[in-house]
């Protein structure tokens, strides 16, 4: 998982030990429970009842600390401050509505901590709408799942109301201190639909970097394209505390190889390989994208460059007088396409795709087709966030991610003169 996700990190509540867990009483609940024709989930389940007597046993405490006594004790007499009965509150749980008792006091100076004044939901309830709301459904669809499942009624407004709460969040997150140098940083873009007067696509990008430690790290989102801005975003990103980059891998963004060079003098620009060749199909008829393919393999795993250069003439005689329009793409992008072909195997392998980062940008567009579109540029950005926050919740992708990454750091280190040492200190 990316090591910057503290803004909607889950909380994990401690495990109870064996001797707090009676599971003969347990039991014995479950038993009375349907033998008297309770269910165990939905309204008026003993899930629910539970709830209830524990949210209420937790209150009574707490009013019982405020006070300095417990229930019906003499010495509260004449205390200056005693009970003063219950009100009806209804709060939305885990386990659906669950109507409580708050207790009060005659100076109105009690705070319940468990279930504070004006809360109407716990945070459990927060976190499932962030998550479903990161897993692409809409704010309608949410309120419809929650009446469907827990018999609760909320608002799409409430609904934006909690996922909205994410934004402080991001701001931290996209304004996070960074790692001094590293490796490899992929950038790339996914387009979303954004009604500003009319309906338009408009491309958010996402820089995802390769620790030394071999973890991947999301640096940040962005909307926006062009010379100037991409500027901005990679000055940005050397503030936060970027100071060297080996290599950029990203899909011919114009004028990102200059920004590139601008901020990072020593960074190698490496164009996708992926990315040229879904650009060269786009040039050719379908029928011709399997011999297309396999001529321009021998190009992209040349040894050297010189024999890619000898591979790519080739390629010109075959093809360029039927699509001249893929040799000038690939003779455009040449010096920004040859550069790993320096290194061994085991670089060229993690570096001539941005394979590493469609992972990432399969959640995010699975989450925005399910939007349509967006009011703005600040509600989509949310969404992809929401999405890119909830990636790898069990951590086993985080493992495979280093595993694959250990053989091409030990190459990156030795390619790169030990330039990796800096962030190891």
């Amino acid at each position: 998982m990316i090591a910057s996700v503290e803004a909607v990190e889950e909380v994990r509540p401690s495990e109870l030990s064996a001797d707090v867990l009676d599971e003969q009483l347990i039991g014995q609940l479950v038993d009375r429970a349907r033998a008297s024709g309770i269910q165990l989930t939905g309204e008026g389940g003993l899930l629910q009842q539970l709830t209830k007597r524990v949210l209420e046993s937790a209150l009574e405490g707490e009013i019982t600390d405020h006070l300095g006594y417990e229930k019906h004790d003499k010495t509260g007499a004449g205390s200056g401050n005693s009970r003063n009965g219950v009100r009806a509150k209804t709060v939305l749980t885990d386990v659906g509505p669950v109507e409580i008792e708050v207790p009060r006091d005659r100076e109105g100076s009690f705070e319940p901590q468990i279930v504070k004044k004006r809360q109407r939901r716990l945070t459990g309830v927060d976190e499932m709408v962030l998550s479903l709301s990161a897993r692409g459904l809409t704010h309608g669809d949410i309120s419809a799942h929650l009446a469907e499942v827990y018999g609760a009624s909320v608002s799409k407004s409430t609904i934006s109301t909690i996922t909205d709460k994410v934004m402080d969040g991001m701001a931290e997150w996209q304004n996070r201190p960074l790692d001094p140098i590293y490796p490899v940083i992929f950038i790339d873009c996914i387009h979303v639909k954004v009604r500003d007067g009319q309906v338009a696509n408009r491309p958010i990008y996402v820089a995802l970097a390769v620790t030394v430690d071999g973890t991947r790290d999301i640096l940040g989102l962005w909307a926006g394209e062009g010379a100037k801005y991409w500027l901005q975003v990679l000055t940005e990103i050397k503030n936060r505390g970027v100071e060297d980059v080996c290599m950029v891998v990203c899909d011919g963004l114009k004028g990102l190889p200059d920004a590139i060079s601008t901020v990072w003098p020593q960074a190698i620009t490496q164009t996708c390989v992926v990315h040229l060749m879904r650009a060269s199909f786009r040039y050719a008829a379908r029928q011709d994208w399997d011999r297309i393919s396999r001529a321009l393999k021998p190009i992209y795993t040349a040894p050297t460059a010189d024999a890619a250069e000898e591979r790519f003439l080739e390629f010109q005689e075959e093809w360029g007088a039927k699509y001249p329009a893929i040799v000038r793409l690939w003779s455009n992008a040449w010096a920004e396409f040859v550069p790993f072909l320096q290194f061994d195997a085991e670089i060229r392998r993690v570096v001539c795709t941005t394979n590493a980062i469609e992972s990432v940008n399969a959640r995010i567009r699975k989450a925005v087709r399910a939007r349509g579109h967006f009011p703005n540029e600040a509600a989509a950005l949310k969404c992809v966030y929401l999405a890119v926050m909830s990636l790898d919740p069990t951590g086993t992708g985080r493992k495979r991610w280093t595993m694959r990454w250990k053989p091409a750091l030990q190459a990156f280190d030795i390619a790169f003169d030990g330039r990796l040492s800096i962030g190891r200190r």
